[in-house]
Parts: structure tokens; C-alpha cells; sequence
């Protein structure tokens, strides 16, 4: 098992940094779009590989980070029954979920978009609209994105097991980090409630001495 382990940790590792690689692109896709509505009002003009580009970084948003976004435990839930269970009756479902629906799925999806990707590769296939962009690397996300989820599939498999023996804590536990400006907003309450404690006690031996 701690082989397994050893190998869970290298694919979380992989996503993450996938993830974080990808952030950018939110940016890069909002720059893109903003400039392109600027274009259009301003200039009466548009290009259809400035519209293209957009569901392309989309597309490489969403399906590069469907492994990191399992990773973090933040896919969509449905638990009116299973939050009802105990965290081994839930994790188990995880695993039968993981073996019988993720994976294959998750296979099955490389499978079927590999040859889509390889016949669009061979042909050079180009948007059917003018000026638009070359269509493999849209071909090529979908396998690629679907095999980081297989992988990440795979390594929330090895972590339900592990913790059903009781080697890790429960991996299933959301891991919650606060942004700059939630830290920032919690220090200025902290800051103000101090300051009003201070003025409070300043009053307070104000009234004593008189």
C-alpha cells in the first residue's frame, strides 16, 4: 500500500500543478474576450479566431482541471442520502462509484475521442468558418483531459482504501484555504474589535477616576 500511496501522491502532484498552470488561462480567456467586444463596438470588426480562441482555452479550462478540481473535492454532490451515512458507509461509496462509473467512464471517453483526434491531426482540419483556427488541439483536450481524470480517479481510489485500513486521515475532507482578500477582511474585523475593546477600557478607567 505504501507504494500505491507513494504513486496517489505523484498524480495529486501532477493535477495540482495542472491546475495551477491552467489558472491562467481564466485570465488570458477574459483579456481575450474583453478586447474582442472592444474591437467589435469600437471598430465595427470581429474575427472568428478571436471567438474560437475563447472556447479553446474554454475547453482546455475545463477538461484539464476536471482532475484537479476532484483533487480538491470540490465536484458537484448530491448527498439527501449519503450525508446521512457514516464516513465509512460514504467512503465506500466512493469507491463503488469510483470502480464503476469515473473510471470507466473516464476510459471509455479516451477511447472514443483518440481516433477523433488522430483522423482531425491527419487531415489538418480547419474550422468550417472563415478565418478560423485549426481543430486538433480542441480534438486533443478531450482525451488529455479525461486521462488526468482517469488518473486522479485513480488516486482517490488508492486514498478511500488507505483510509478504510486507517493509514490517512479521511481524504474525502474538503481542504480549505482562504484567499488574500478573505485573510485581509478577517484581519480588519480583528483589528476593529480590538480597537473597540481599547476604546471600551479607556472609557471605562475614564469613568472610574471621575
Amino acid at each position: 500500500m505504501s507504494a500505491l500511496l507513494s504513486l496517489s501522491r505523484l498524480i495529486d502532484r501532477l493535477n495540482e500543478r495542472v491546475g495551477h498552470a491552467l489558472y491562467w488561462l481564466i485570465l488570458a480567456t477574459v483579456l481575450i474576450s474583453a478586447a474582442n467586444a472592444v474591437v467589435r463596438k469600437a471598430f465595427n470588426y470581429s474575427s472568428n479566431s478571436f471567438l474560437e480562441i475563447q472556447w479553446y482555452l474554454f475547453s482546455a479550462i475545463f477538461l484539464g482541471c476536471a482532475g484537479y478540481t476532484l483533487l480538491r473535492n470540490e465536484h458537484v454532490r448530491i448527498d439527501v442520502i449519503a450525508g446521512r451515512l457514516s464516513k465509512r458507509a460514504q467512503t465506500w461509496i466512493d469507491i463503488l462509484g469510483t470502480i464503476f462509473f469515473l473510471l470507466p467512464m473516464a476510459l471509455l471517453m479516451m477511447w472514443l475521442s483518440w481516433p477523433v483526434f488522430v483522423d482531425a491531426y491527419a487531415r489538418h482540419e480547419v474550422s468550417t468558418n472563415a478565418g478560423g483556427l485549426i481543430v486538433w488541439p480542441a480534438r486533443l483536450l478531450v482525451p488529455i483531459g479525461f486521462f488526468l481524470l482517469a488518473l486522479q480517479g485513480l488516486s482517490e481510489l488508492i486514498k478511500r482504501i488507505a483510509f478504510l485500513q486507517g493509514l490517512i486521515p479521511d481524504p474525502s475532507e474538503k481542504l480549505v484555504v482562504k484567499t488574500a482578500e478573505e485573510q485581509l477582511a478577517e484581519d480588519i474585523l480583528r483589528a476593529r474589535g480590538e480597537r473597540a475593546l481599547a476604546a471600551e477600557a479607556v472609557d471605562l478607567g475614564t469613568g472610574e477616576r471621575k
